[in-house]
């Protein structure tokens, strides 16, 4: 069993709003040991030298299979060649420092078993399976005039599934558990990437959610919805839905109903900022770039809403396929209105909760999994630095093993 201890390494106080001054974490075979404990004489040491050491980060919502903008060419690639394209994109996350990924459409149990057996040296992926869309919405990609059954949707590049009606939706909802879904997503609005829905469409009827978020509770977990519009977000909270993902268009009444109903939310604004960018260019077609303005300039003022309502916010940034280089950005836009600290909490405890890893991930304590990432550089005071990771980020440990970068040479 390997073991070693980190010297001098300056943690993460989210309370504090600072790091702590530096101390020694014992790492023994995948675990935290100890915090604050004196290394054992005859136990290999890495002098930190007051770096700063934290949990590996976790991005609560994005598609490692959604490899192009283009919908359709995700769904028609072979499966084989799907597959490698996610692995390179979950191996590229875990070289950004995330070790933890919460997919929300597409992932399948076989790519979560491909980690786990080491054939990707990529993070623990938390999948939901497909998401489920009715006809007509977010995950219905094919055109106004294209009445052909969606042959495609269980392809591996595909990121979602059509089903309707109460009893296909329980059908649905208990397929994606039995095939290792952890939690069940839910197309409740419309979408930028979907040609035929107004982002205000409410989709789904209410029947059909309370008997997919009853589904989800009778397997012990919960239900992730897209959704935009205040009428929408507040219509999810009321039914029972748990993880409201982007929000954009949120209230302030509506953001304390989900706070006091125990909501968490998921805000992506890099999603938007890359695709005013460069939607155009990649293929975007005109009525989904005449949607990305409405919800790309309520999501600044959707973070204060959400704070100041006390709804918690996970870190995710749904950003896809060539619009993944504007990872960065997803730090510099929060940071315009939250606090360090209240990023870097979304980042770790907050994300964990909604993997459902509390105290196994997301932080730096006796007996969590020693997933740690070694930063030059304070986030406490630049908060930035954790996207600009190839100048910032000195190592990344999954279970202990240096998967990314190198540690200081033992003493």
């Amino acid at each position: 069993m390997t073991e070693f201890a980190l010297l001098n390494a300056r943690l993460l106080d989210l309370d504090g709003e600072c790091l702590t001054p530096p101390t020694t974490v014992l790492v023994r075979g995948a675990r935290i040991a100890a915090v604050g404990a004196p290394a054992p004489e005859d136990m290999p040491a890495h002098d930190l030298a007051g770096k700063t050491l934290m949990p590996g980060m976790i991005e609560s919502h994005f598609h490692v299979v959604a490899h192009s903008l283009d919908l359709w060419a995700n769904a028609l690639a072979p499966d084989s060649l799907s597959a490698l394209r996610a692995a390179r994109a979950m191996e590229q996350l875990v070289t950004e420092g995330f070790t933890t990924v919460r997919d929300l459409g597409g992932a399948d149990i076989g790519l979560v078993r491909a980690v786990d057996e080491g054939l990707i040296d990529g993070p623990d992926l938390v999948i939901c399976g497909k998401g489920l869309s009715m006809t007509g919405g977010h995950c219905d990609i094919r055109a106004r005039t294209d009445a052909r059954p969606n042959t495609l949707e269980w392809r591996v590049g595909s990121m979602g599934i059509l089903v309707d009606g109460v009893d296909e939706a329980r059908r649905a909802s208990r397929k994606m558990l039995k095939e290792g879904a952890r939690f069940i997503k839910i197309m409740a609005n419309g979408g930028v990437a979907s040609p035929n829905d107004p982002i205000d469409s409410l989709q789904y009827s209410d029947d059909e959610i309370r008997a997919i978020v009853e589904e989800a509770g009778n397997a012990g977990t919960y239900v992730s919805a897209h959704t935009y519009s205040d009428a929408s977000i507040r219509r999810c909270a009321r039914l029972g839905v748990k993880s409201l993902e982007h929000c954009n268009l949120i209230g302030e009444e509506t953001a304390a109903i989900a706070a006091e109903l125990g909501c968490v939310a998921v805000p992506t604004l890099a999603a938007y900022e890359g695709l005013k960018r460069d939607g155009a260019a990649l293929g975007l077609g005109v009525a989904e770039q005449a949607k990305i303005d409405v919800v790309r300039d309520g999501g600044l003022r959707s973070l204060a809403v959400m704070r100041d309502a006390g709804l918690p916010m996970a870190y995710g940034t749904d950003l896809i396929g060539p619009l993944r280089k504007y990872s960065v950005l997803e730090f510099e836009l929060l940071a315009r209105v939250l606090r360090p600290a209240e990023i870097l909490r979304s980042l770790t405890v907050i994300g964990a909760g909604l993997c459902r890893m509390e105290g196994e991930v997301g932080v730096v304590a006796p007996g969590a999994r020693a997933n740690l990432i070694v930063v030059d550089g304070d986030p406490m005071t630049d908060v930035t630095v954790l996207g600009r990771y190839a100048e910032s980020l000195i190592a990344v440990l999954r279970d202990g093993r240096v998967a990314r970068g190198a540690l200081p040479a033992a003493a």
